[in-house]
Formats: C-alpha cells, structure tokens, sequence
C-alpha cells in the first residue's frame, strides 16, 4: 500500500469515527455528554483492535475503550454474532472504571461478513446507587453493574434489560436517551464503513488496519529509540476529599533497543475505603495519554501507538483496584496518574513536558426539589483549575488537563436544573510564579431555587496539597470549598440547606522555571 493511497484511506477513516462521534453529541440527552464532550468513539477492525478514534473524547475513555473491545469478546463468541447486535456492559474493570460509564459496541458486518465495530463510551447521568461521589463501601453500593450482555439481539431491542435498566436509575428517560444515541452512532459508523469499502474496492478493512497499525507501532518505538536508556523516578502527592494524602510514585524504564516504556507503580498508595481506587483500564489510559502525549502526539492514537507502553501495578495499590473496592470518583486519583510520570519525563525530554496542575477536574451533583415541589437530579458537571505551565508556554487558565472535558455552560445548567450562579471567574494569581507561570484556577459560586433541604454531592481535592512546579518552578495555589463563606471539608453526600451558598476555588497550576529576579537599573 503506497503512502498517498494510506492517506486517503486514513482520511476516510478518522472522517467516519469523527461523524460518528458529532452523531453521538448531537442527538444525546445529557450536558455532559452533549455539551461537555465527556466521550469517547473508537473504530475496530474485526481483530478488535482500535484503529482510529475521533478527535472529540477524554483519554480516560479513548484509551480504555481501546481495550474495552478486547475485553468484551472474551465473554462472546465473535463468530455467532449477527448484523443488528449491539453488546453493552458498564463493568468497571472491562472498560473506563466505574458504573457511570457505558460502553456500547457494535459489530459491523459486510453482506454476513464481520468486517469491524463501532465502539463508544460515555458518562450517564445516573447509574442509581450512591451516585457520583466518594461514600460508598464497596461497588454494590455504587450502582447498576450491567455484565456483558446484548442491547439488541439481530435488531431487536433487549425488553428485560431494558426494563431493569429502566428500574434502577433516578433519570431514565436521560439513560435511555443516552443509549439510543450511542447505538444510533454505531449504525452511522457501520453505513459508512461499509461505503469506503464500496468506493475503494474492499472486501474488509483487515490489511489497511495492519498497515496503519504496523507503522504506527513502528513510529511510536522508534521515538522511544532517541531517548537515553534508563529508569527515571517521578512522584506526586496530593489530597482528596475527607483530606487524606494520597501519592503517587513511578519507575519510567526506557528501553531504546526494544523501542519501550515500561511504567513501574511500586510505592504508591493502598487501596483505599472510599470510592476513589483506580481500575487497572483507567490507569493505563492515563499513563498512555502523558507518555503519547509528551513524545509523538501527532501520531496516530491506535492499538500499535499504545503497544510499546507498559504497566507494572503491585497488589493492593490505589491505582489497581480489585474487587470489591468502591471505584465510583475513580477521577479524584486517576487525573492524578500523568504527573509523576511528566516529573520523571522532565529528566530526560524537559521541553516537552507540564508542570503539575489543578490535576482532577471537581465534579457536582445535585439533588433534590425545585419551589414547584418537582423532584430533580442532575448529572454530573465539571470545573477545572489551572493547567501546568510549560517550559515555554504559561499554564493555561481553568482547563482541564489531563481529562480535556469541557465544563457545562452555566445558561444550560440553569436552564435545566433550579440552580442559580452567583459567579464564575478567574482566581488571578492563583497560578504558580516561574519563568513561565501556572494557570490560574476559577471561583464558581451557586445556590439552588427552592425551600427544601437539599443533597449536595461533590468531590474536590487538593484543598492543602498544591500543584508542584518544575525546574525551579513555585507551587500553584491550593483550592477552597466554601459553605455561606466558611471553609468545609467534604466527603461524601451533604444535607444543605434552603438559601446555602456554594463557592468553589480551584486550584492554579504549578510554574515552570526559576523566577529571576528583576535587574536594578
């Protein structure tokens, strides 16, 4: 296959990965998949490997989709499925690590030849069970475990599973909305995935996935060739809600005559009882996203560019979750991941990596009733403090690095849920001082539209351990959860009050760079 017939089938590709995920934003039901982007599309050939994944989606869901596919079969038999299934499962441990996200995957067949699938993963509004937050025990307490099962079988729609969906979760016109969405984006990946192999001749996609595959391995190895041979050490600290500490430290082995990294997590933290331990999946997704990110992030992001990266996760450690540990703000620890691999990166390509940030995006949920009496929960909405700055860029302002979701806009969540914002806008200074400074954070301030008690749900961290800088760099400034203007310290479900003000602070990102001091004239 020459290069300019690669690149036209390539262009084909990513252009029907990328429809089918503006398919599955435009016709959800939830910000946070509509408006937030909080997503992933993937493209698979018959292998289930991903080939191509859309340009819209967070790594903790692209990268764990990546292997959601894989993972799903083990429990089918490929062979006797027929044009019209759709399999699902939400099992944290097969895909992106907790009850809230959903994968749905979609054989694609050419006449009665399976030529690929149509994957996707999205966060849902509400799984039942505890909901977003930290406080559950042990993941029977956080929600609906759906196994691998079919949605649809042969284009009929799964009534049992269905209706116990439809039993379980507090919003299940959204959930179900939702669903019908991501299936309706696997129909439009099968139409036109079957069109390019109508327009170039295909009998399948297997031979044009080796070759993108092959070369994207190929390329990802030989950039790990041009780095010195060595282990490097990294390490981040941080605090989640309830204020315990938690750390994070890595072993980056480079290996130049094998073209790998190999991501050893000895020495971090235990499991933990709250509900923020992390499933290998996710870990991965995050690892690979800052190793990815930091030396070739232009190539394409696919099963051959993720294969020379490994993982060494001990027993019993916070970012190897095993049953029965509690998983549902998985977020709160697994933004965290990429830092102490960038610290230890920063010995060896300085240029080209961040300083720590704000890290986990801070998650809100509500719930109660508006002045009507009407009973309301919403989905889970975002808000990010400041980036890192970069060896020779500032840290940018309230972005959510690493995650890269977007917040919910304030006009679409007052108009869907009786809250009220008092303010948004910049914490100036917040950002770490350096040669190049942090991000600054944000300062978010609500209250809700009704007389009733109400139930507040969030998770925020780093309220005492600020975002380090690098070479030199000063710390960021650390975050404040305010009640009426009084620091708390929460972790779990919260009883609020009628009339209760909520203010946010989030963190601003560490500097980069020794601040010299100015010259006396």
């Amino acid at each position: 296959m020459d290069g300019v017939e690669l690149q036209i089938l390539w262009s084909n590709m990513i252009g029907i990965v990328s429809e089918q995920a503006r398919a599955l934003q435009r016709i959800a039901f939830s910000p946070i998949v509509r408006e937030a982007g909080d997503l992933a599309n993937g493209l698979f050939d018959a292998r289930a490997r991903m080939v191509a994944q859309a340009v819209t989606g967070t790594p903790g869901h692209i990268n764990s989709l990546a292997a959601a596919a894989a993972n799903l079969l083990k429990h089918v038999d490929a062979s006797s499925l027929k044009p019209g299934d759709v399999l699902i499962t939400n099992d944290p441990w097969m895909s992106a690590g907790h009850f809230f996200d959903i994968t749905v995957l979609s054989p694609i067949f050419r006449a009665e030849k399976l030529i690929g699938y149509a994957g996707s993963t999205i966060h849902h509004t509400d799984i039942g069970g505890y909901g977003i937050g930290s406080g559950a025990r042990d993941i029977h307490e956080e929600g609906l475990w759906i196994p691998v099962l079919k949605l649809y079988e042969a284009g009929v729609r799964n009534e049992t599973l269905f209706s116990i969906i439809t039993r379980n979760v507090r919003t299940p016109d959204a959930l179900l909305g939702d669903l019908g969405a991501q299936v309706s984006s696997g129909m439009i990946a099968s139409q036109r995935l079957n069109a390019l192999c109508d327009r170039y001749g295909l009998n399948d996609i297997e031979a044009l996935s080796d070759e993108i595959i092959a070369r994207s391995e190929n390329a990802t190895r030989e950039s790990i060739r041009t780095l010195p041979a060595g282990t490097f050490h990294g390490e981040s600290t941080f605090d989640v809600p309830g204020g315990d500490r938690i750390t994070l430290k890595t072993a980056v082995t480079i290996d130049n005559k094998a073209g790998e990294i190999t991501v050893d997590f000895t020495g971090s933290s235990g499991r933990s009882p709250r509900g923020i331990n992390v499933v290998p999946a996710y870990t991965q997704a995050y690892a690979t996203f800052a190793i990815r990110s930091t030396l070739n992030p232009d190539l394409p992001n696919n099963a051959g560019s993720l294969a020379p990266i490994k993982l060494k996760l001990p027993d019993n450690c916070i970012v190897n979750a095993t049953y029965p540990s509690p998983v549902n703000a998985r977020h709160v620890v697994g933004m965290y991941v990429p830092f102490p691999i960038l610290n230890a990166l920063s010995q060896v390509v300085p240029d080209k990596v961040v300083a720590e940030g704000s890290g986990a995006v801070w998650t809100v949920q509500i719930q109660g009733q508006d002045e009507e009496g009407r009973a309301f929960t919403s989905s889970m909405f975002n808000y990010s403090g400041g980036m890192g700055a970069r060896a020779g860029k500032p840290g940018i302002s309230a972005v959510c690095y690493p995650t890269g979701v977007s917040a919910v806009p304030v006009e679409v969540l007052e108009a869907a849920y009786p809250i009220v914002f008092t303010c948004k806008e910049l914490e100036r200074g917040s950002g770490g001082a350096g040669t190049q400074p942090g991000g600054d954070g944000q300062r978010i301030g609500f209250r809700m539209r009704t007389t009733q008690p109400w139930l507040l749900n969030t998770v925020p961290s780093r309220l005492s351990e600020a975002p380090q800088g690098l070479d030199g760099g000063s710390r960021g400034r650390a975050g404040q959860f305010l009640v009426n203007g009084k620091p708390v310290v929460l972790s779990g479900k919260t009883d609020m009050k009628a009339g209760d003000e909520i203010t946010m602070i989030t963190p601003g990102g560490g500097g980069f760079g020794t601040l010299k001091a100015a010259k006396v004239a």
